[in-house]
């Protein structure tokens, strides 16, 4: 084990630019989030936990809604979705974008306007379009030649819904190959280049039970430059003029997607949401003024820029061990509750917490306790050498796509969720226990 002795990194444990805002010292090592020391959330409600800072998640919210003031701005409802967080959502003027009935169902019965509720999915299920209907959702987005008489039909000779088609764009934008969803040859949309496109949209506007209201493209995500998005705002727009010109068609929506980057480390660059909206705009305006036709309303789905920085994940050591050079540190979660570094090599700044120390920093790999050799927190992080069974560890930016994408391996079951905001914590989602578990098996 080798101790470190750069500036930058012995300074590193006062960098707060990956907390949320309101993140401060403590005291005795430890970080206050929304003002509330992390180690008394780790005490009341255990851990592993995750927290989110309602502030924070607010702030990010009316970030966009005054970089795009008259855009429609859609919160991404896969990055991270409960109850409390559709409500924050709704209350500062965001609309929701949705991939399933079950986030649907959750957002309306929370009391989430329905007509501002956006259905996306590249293979919806029957129970998908049916609750979508049902429920009066406002938009529906066609992503595939298949769906266009299925919603047709459910919808019904009497009824109307208004659509969008997801367009494939031919666009190589995204920090992995497995987030990239702007190419060519991966599973989402319908392709620009041969022509699906433009044969799926003549074969919507022959359904009367179906209003197609705009055009819809996501490019990926993790995206740090503008760039990509200009592109895609000439390339649809061009698709735009192309049906003008063959059906009259002038439609007035623009969907962009989201895919914004943030930091999840030091150093990181995130996407820069006020240049990228000034940019997009100017890029709209002239592209549409070339080509004779009006400015359609713009619509944006952050999620993971919203919700992930708004997120901190907090665990407790349970052992240190030396292997050759090499020093593992394993924590009571992992891949269950953030299986982003198994499957994107994401990476993390995770930061002891509840104690000083003064010891120097050492170069070490957080892992988790799955029975996966692939179960990692953290590669190579410096951390303090003294570090030891039954300290705190805690990982900034983990609200985003960490208790959506978990899951009960090993059957350890899910942590909870909880908010804080004006010093106040309070339980979002309860701990998922083992009893939970035991109850859905119901066979011998």
């Amino acid at each position: 084990m080798t101790a470190i002795h750069e500036p930058a990194v012995a300074n590193a444990m006062d960098d707060l630019s990956l907390w949320p805002a309101s993140t401060t010292h403590a005291g005795h090592g430890d970080l206050a989030v929304g003002g509330v020391p992390l180690t008394e959330i780790a005490e009341r409600f255990g851990t592993p936990v995750y927290v989110m800072d309602e502030a924070e998640v607010r702030d990010r919210c009316r970030t966009y809604r005054a970089a795009f003031p008259d855009a429609e701005i859609l919160y991404a409802a896969k990055a991270f979705l409960c109850r409390a967080m559709a409500r924050w959502a709704e209350e500062e003027g965001l609309g929701l974008d949705v991939c399933s009935a079950g986030e649907l169902e959750l957002a309306v019965t929370t009391g989430f306007p329905p007509e501002r509720i956006v259905l996306h999915g590249n293979a919806k299920t029957p129970r998908d379009l049916e609750t979508a209907l049902r429920l009066g959702v406002g938009h529906i987005v066609i992503d595939s030649p298949s769906e266009i008489a299925r919603l047709a039909a459910a919808v019904g000779p009497d009824g109307r819904q208004k659509v969008m088609v997801r367009v494939v764009p031919g666009i190589d934008a995204g920090g992995h190959a497995k987030i990239r969803t702007g190419t060519e040859d991966q599973k989402f949309g319908l392709s620009i280049r041969d022509g699906y496109a433009q044969h799926a949209i003549t074969r919507i506007l022959d359904q009367p039970q179906l209003e197609l209201t705009g055009l819809h493209c996501h490019l990926g995500s993790q995206i740090t430059s503008v760039k990509p998005y200009l592109v895609a705002v000439r390339r649809m727009t061009g698709l735009m003029a192309r049906l003008h010109q063959q059906h009259g068609l002038v439609l007035p929506e623009l969907d962009l997607g989201g895919g914004h980057a943030v930091a999840y480390r030091p150093g990181e660059q995130a996407l820069d949401v006020t240049a990228l909206a000034r940019r997009v705009r100017a890029e709209l305006s002239g592209a549409c003024a070339a080509a004779g036709l009006p400015v359609p309303r713009l619509i944006i789905e952050p999620g993971r820029a919203i919700a992930g920085p708004a997120g901190v994940s907090v665990y407790h050591v349970l052992s240190v061990k030396h292997t050759g050079d090499r020093v593992f540190v394993a924590v009571d979660g992992g891949m269950s509750d953030n299986p982003r570094p198994a499957l994107y090599g994401a990476g993390y700044t995770p930061r002891l917490i509840g104690r000083a120390t003064t010891a120097e920093r050492a170069r070490m790999t957080v892992v988790g306790r799955h029975c996966e050799a692939g179960d990692l927190v953290a590669t190579d992080v410096p951390l303090p050498a003294d570090i030891r069974p039954g300290d705190l560890l805690a990982v900034p930016v983990t609200g985003a796509y960490h208790h959506s994408m978990a899951s009960a391996y090993n059957l350890i079951g899910r942590p909870p969720v909880v908010a804080v905001h004006h010093a106040h914590a309070r339980l979002l989602v309860r701990r998922e226990t083992l009893e939970d578990i035991r109850r859905r098996d119901v066979g011998l």
